[in-house]
């Protein structure tokens, strides 16, 4: 009992001292390493060892996808691919269905772009067709915010389900193929909830760019199918990956399928998309791939949450060497909670203290040990865990996430509105995942 009253202790203090005090999250997780560690009585030198493998284990597996992840991102938004993708995926859909079509484009464009950035990039294109189509900006500010958040949590190679999966041992092809079904579940109740009750709060979308200014923005970006492409083709090499490993070796146990496992893995998987990015701006620049360039900012980009996803390591490891895994997993096993226990972790750490990737990462942590005794150990059982982390992570967006300001402020929204429209919206979204997900584990696990 003692190592539980120490654990939630630890846990409350990294949400007070990163929320109230405003540390690091980086070192609200190694003093957390430090208190578990010294306050249970494990010996000085485990900790210490415990700490470095931790960090270092997690950060060799998932660091350079993570990187890689980013810098697509980068390139996807400085060149404008992440416009003229918008702007494709609006003819299909057409114009005059501008929630449905925001919800969509924030699906694909938080793949390799960050929710925040993606909502900043495409909000004047949000407020231009919202003034076009004489609706209020409400809703399809808000279809825009869900379709960027169930992405963000769900699929890689986004970094919070890549460090959740990395802490986890989790397959990412099969998180990717698992999560498409859930996501889009999801996406199609927060689609309803933004045009059946956001859409009826009225706000003018006073637009701040006009249809010339976003006719001359295309014609600067790349096309949209070369946009796609980063995007696209290493979230299929790596699915491959796992079709091809699956027991019944559907590709059989030749030469291609060795091609496949290589290419499919996701470092490598990513460092093609990663080439496929160089080819978005019109005239690829020696600047570009510089320190100071797109590159650079990229990389500067996927720093945080590298350093943050050490440390969740660290963390998770110091717990994984204490006596902390059996005594915990016996109680919650006979708690019953099953899949849902995940989520009701996550939702937790998130309301609390508003970063949704904190929260995933501190919930990976707190699981990896656990993972054995809860019964989650097969390959299909640890990619929903991955997802029911990820569906908790999304409630609730309020005051202490800075995805609500970015949200509210772009769409002139006060903190009523925000709360009734945006945190309301990433509950729906954040409870339809997760009984996405607890249907799927009665059948598959």
């Amino acid at each position: 009992m003692l190592l539980v009253v120490i654990l939630v202790l630890c846990i409350l203090f990294i949400i007070a001292s990163s929320t109230k005090f405003k540390l690091h999250p980086f070192l609200a997780l190694l003093f957390a390493c430090l208190g578990f560690g010294l306050f249970t009585g494990m010996p000085l030198p485990e900790i210490v060892q415990s700490i470095n493998e931790g960090f270092g284990g997690t950060i060799g597996y998932i660091g350079i996808v993570i990187i890689a992840g980013t810098i697509i991102g980068t390139f996807l938004e400085l060149s404008g691919g992440a416009f003229t993708l918008a702007d494709r995926i609006l003819k299909l859909i057409g114009e005059k269905r501008v929630p449905l079509a925001m919800s969509i484009i924030g699906y694909f464009v938080s793949i390799p772009v960050f929710a925040d950035s993606g909502f900043v990039i495409l909000s004047p294109l949000n407020r231009a067709l919202s003034k076009r189509a004489n609706i209020s900006l409400a809703g399809p500010a808000i279809a825009l915010s869900m379709g960027l958040m169930v992405t963000h949590c769900l699929i890689p190679p986004t970094p919070g389900p890549i460090a959740t999966a990395g802490i986890l041992g989790a397959d990412i092809g099969l998180v990717i193929l698992l999560g498409i079904p859930v996501s889009l579940f999801a996406l199609f109740n927060s689609w309803l909830f933004s045009v059946k009750y956001a859409a009826k709060v009225q706000i003018d979308p006073n637009p701040e760019i006009s249809d010339k200014d976003i006719e001359s923005k295309i014609k600067e970006a790349p096309p949209a199918i070369n946009a796609m492409g980063p995007i696209l083709i290493p979230i299929i090499l790596i699915i491959l990956r796992s079709v091809s490993n699956l027991p019944e070796n559907p590709i059989g146990e030749g030469v291609l399928k060795a091609v496949i496992g290589f290419v499919g893995e996701p470092v490598i998987a990513l460092l093609i998309g990663v080439i496929l990015a160089f080819g978005l701006p019109r005239k690829l620049q020696k600047s570009m791939l510089s320190d100071s360039g797109w590159v650079g900012k990229g990389i500067r980009n996927a720093a945080i949450i590298i350093i943050i996803t050490g440390a969740g390591g660290a963390f998770g490891k110091v717990l994984q060497n204490s006596s902390l895994a059996d005594t915990l997993g016996n109680a919650l096993s006979d708690a019953k909670f099953g899949i849902w226990l995940p989520f009701i972790i996550a939702a937790t750490i998130k309301t609390a203290q508003g970063s949704s990737t904190v929260a995933m990462i501190t919930t990976a942590c707190i699981l990896s040990p656990l993972l054995s005794s809860l019964g989650f150990t097969s390959e299909i059982a640890k990619a929903l865990v991955v997802l029911s982390i990820g569906a908790g992570a999304m409630v609730a967006s309020h005051v202490n996430d800075s995805f609500f300001w970015v949200v509210t402020q772009m769409s002139r929204m006060d903190v009523k509105t925000g709360y009734r429209l945006h945190s309301l919206g990433s509950l729906i979204l954040g409870l339809s995942s997760a009984i996405a997900i607890w249907i799927l584990s009665l059948f598959l696990i």
